[in-house]
């Protein structure tokens, strides 16, 4: 039966998929819409907000200046939109603004970028999960006490629908972006119809005063202001992460993103204007519980866009409540655009050597599994040092949105500037030219915007983001260099090829008793022929050492036995002076250690078991020419478990065959986990690929032409006689063949995991199967 682990497992993440399947989780445009937009269109519940946070310090005078700031984002958000679908057509990789910036301007403003864009996908969980928690606390006073355990929880949630791959999370926050986007839409229309018809609109915080406010005039009103469009500006977050996701579109890639993201800006700008049109009609008063005179005491002020909800729809309508879910699972959600990003970049600087290669590899359901809980992590940790405060950790973010956008559209101009240096068809330069008066302009604009956001928000909390960023580049270099440092010292000289043998091979088996274990290992180095045997014991008791003697001697074992003296009663350093001893007194010998050792079956017997082998081993390992050897011993408890996996293969598989001939009306949990277990090992056994009339390899007759089909598991190059032979492995399901090409080296198409159908001769030679030289068909993966 399944574990209880991979029962966990599979109900949280789900099951396995095979590599062709990767096909299978590229998204069309009406789901890549929700999965990379989710952030730009959420900021829309806060952008406005943030603008009249800072506009009321100076007092109700200054929030006419809304509108005109509101204005001045929505064309910059244009204009980085219209720059940015030039980068998904030049760059369609995915590497986003990281590999515009390696590739134009180098490595070390690529990494600038890639630590910019880290910072920003960490503070973007970090401030949605935050804003969507606050918003859904806005309609349910009661969970303000709770905001950050709920804020933890939604992150550990995101984060398992993320593990199950993007397609199904996708999926999942597809309805919520769209509900979010409808309401947002009604409740404009509906405010806009009521402010023509003369009804107008009126927020609960009307009437309330701001206190504490501060006259603001000559550079110190240019200051509020230019803060105001910083705090602003945070409705740009998340542009550029369809340019970073471009590989998850479905083809034609570019152009489907390039699509996406014009969707994205239109929706943006729209929903961004309408809200502040209504809350500046409603007169909503944004400021702290603090400054506001009028507010009950004990209440919190409610978020401007639950404010103008309740002014258009009324305070007890079905429409507010609606409203305010959605505005907080957009928010929430909006988290899932970075969890789609950053798991992608760092798989990108993990195979260009800027990060651990742990990062590069997917995961059981084709997801950067290892970026993914790597960014939950930190976010994790913001939410809570920072209390889950959306006002706190928005004073840390769009530093490193803008200083990757400015990065990414001077990198862009470089590009364009190379391309029309080769390129003399007139239209094309045409083109050229119009996209780097584009992308000329974002570079200008973005980079005008990151100086107003540095001087504006250093104080506030942007010096965390402008201090991080130059460690994780730090870091990153360091990694790199670390790799470059390995890769050097293990390449091969340009004329070696020669494998370098020693001069001899001493054997030294390890021994504390004469048992199963001992001897086993013994046999086994005798195996390899090593130039000199010898078992070797350590004396920690003189009458234990007499025994293992006699009865050494009594059965006559044909090895001789070294007795080491240890007058401290120790294991470890004895031995590893006498393989030192060894290796002085032949510097070209190789010493194999060989460790008996016990393969358990619970995890609590490693505990009592395998203990001074583990520190002995760590210890050689250090010691140059010494090589170390565990000789496995399977325990009853082993051997146990052996049986009891057999046992649930055989379970499985009849799980199977009884599903495809009858299904039941109810199944447990546990039967269903077991009967997609039992699938996921038919399916890759079967292989799915058996032409009319194949034969299974289990059954194929010797010395007959037969048809077989199934996945190429191995594949390797075999000189024999100085003649090169290209072998492969192929398996069906029911046993495997060796297929080999005489004179071969490479066979286009002949990879591990292709799918075949051969057609040839089947031969037993010392037994084992093999078809020499076949006709050959080469099958389609399922994700081709």
């Amino acid at each position: 039966m399944p574990s209880a682990l991979g029962i966990a497992k599979r109900v949280m993440v789900g099951r396995p998929m095979r590599n062709e399947m990767l096909g299978e989780t590229l998204l069309p445009k009406k789901i890549a819409l929700p999965v990379f937009a989710s952030d730009a269109l959420s900021s829309v519940a806060y952008a406005t907000e943030e603008i009249l946070l800072v506009l009321s310090a100076g007092g109700l005078a200054l929030l006419h200046f809304t509108w005109w700031i509101a204005l001045a984002v929505g064309l910059l958000m244009l204009v980085v939109v219209a720059s940015y679908r030039q980068n998904v057509h030049a760059y369609p990789s995915g590497g986003g603004d990281y590999e515009v910036a390696t590739t134009n301007l180098g490595a070390k403003v690529g990494l600038t970028v890639a630590s910019a864009l880290m910072v920003d996908y960490i503070l973007t969980v970090a401030v949605s999960v935050s804003s969507g928690v606050a918003n859904l606390a806005s309609a349910f006073p009661a969970l303000n006490a709770h905001v950050v355990l709920i804020s933890v929880a939604v992150i550990a949630v995101i984060t398992l629908l993320n593990l199950r791959g993007v397609r199904e999370s996708g999926t999942a926050f597809a309805v919520p972006t769209y509900c979010f986007v409808a309401a947002v839409g009604v409740m404009i229309v509906t405010g806009l119809i009521r402010i023509v018809f003369g009804s107008g609109l009126h927020a609960e915080s009307e009437h309330y005063q701001i206190i504490n406010s501060t006259h603001y005039s000559g550079l110190l009103l240019v200051f509020l202001l230019l803060r105001a469009f910083a705090s602003g500006c945070t409705a740009l977050t998340g542009v550029e992460a369809i340019s970073n996701g471009v590989p998850a579109f479905k083809p034609p890639k570019s152009k489907n993103a390039a699509t996406t993201l014009a969707l994205l800006g239109g929706i943006a700008v729209a929903m961004f204007a309408g809200v502040t049109a209504l809350a500046l009609a409603g007169h909503v008063h944004a400021a702290d519980a603090a400054n506001l005179s009028g507010l009950p005491e004990g209440h919190e002020p409610r978020t401007v866009i639950a404010q103008v909800a309740r002014s258009v729809f009324g305070g007890n309508s079905p429409m507010f409540f609606l409203l305010q879910v959605v505005t907080a699972l957009i928010l929430v959600l909006a988290a899932n655009t970075a969890f789609n990003g950053f798991p992608v970049l760092g798989s990108i600087l993990a195979k260009d050597g800027y990060l651990p290669k742990q990062l590069h590899t997917r995961g059981d359901r084709l997801a950067f599994s290892n970026g993914i809980v790597l960014l939950a992590g930190f976010a994790t940790l913001l939410v809570v040092a920072f209390h889950a405060s959306p006002t706190r950790l928005i004073q840390l973010y769009i530093v490193g949105v803008f200083v990757s956008f400015v990065c990414s559209q001077t990198g862009m101009i470089r590009h364009w500037n190379r391309l029309l240096k080769d390129t003399t068809d007139v239209a094309a330069r045409r083109r050229m030219m119009r996209s780097r008066v584009i992308n000329a302009i974002g570079a200008g604009v973005t980079a005008a915007v990151l100086v107003i956001v540095l001087v504006t928000k250093f104080a506030k909390g942007a010096w965390i983001v402008v201090l991080a960023m130059p460690i994780i580049w730090l870091v990153m270099r360091g990694i790199n260099r670390h790799y470059a440092s390995v890769a050097r010292e293990l390449a091969l000289m340009e004329n070696e090829t020669r494998v370098s043998l020693p001069a001899n091979n001493h054997a030294v088996v390890l021994v504390s008793k004469l048992h199963l274990p001992a001897l086993r290992a013994l046999g086994y180095a005798s195996a390899t022929r090593p130039s000199r045997l010898e078992a070797v014991t350590v004396s920690l008791d003189e009458a234990d050492v007499a025994a293992l003697k006699e009865e050494w001697e009594r059965r006559s074992i044909p090895v001789p036995l070294t007795v080491i003296d240890s007058p401290y009663r120790e294991i470890t350093r004895p031995i590893i002076e006498y393989v030192k001893r060894l290796r002085s007194e032949n510097p070209d010998d190789v010493v194999t250690v060989y460790i008996p050792q016990y393969v358990l079956g619970h995890w609590w017997e490693q505990v009592l078991h395998n203990q001074s082998a583990l520190r002995l081993k760590s210890r050689l390992l250090f010691q140059r020419r010494v090589v170390v050897a565990a000789v496995p011993y399977q325990l009853q408890s082993a051997t146990a478990r052996i049986e009891r996996a057999k046992a649930q293969a055989a379970f499985q598989s009849a799980a199977v065959t009884k599903t495809k001939t009858k299904q039941p009306r109810q199944r447990t949990m546990l039967q269903n986990l077991t009967a997609e277990n039992a699938e996921l090992e038919a399916a890759s056994l079967s292989e799915a690929v058996s032409p009319s009339g194949a034969t299974p390899i289990a059954e194929c007759p010797d010395r007959e032409q037969v048809c077989l089909a199934g996945t190429l598991r191995t594949v390797r190059l075999r000189p024999r006689a100085g003649v090169p032979v290209l072998e492969a492995d192929l398996w069906d399901g029911t046993g495997s063949v060796t297929v080999s090409w005489l004179g071969r080296r490479e066979i286009p198409g002949i990879v591990p995991g292709r799918r075949i159908v051969v057609r040839g001769r089947v031969t037993t030679t010392d037994g084992k199967r093999a078809v020499f030289n076949p006709i050959y068909e080469l099958r389609p993966s399922a994700g081709d």
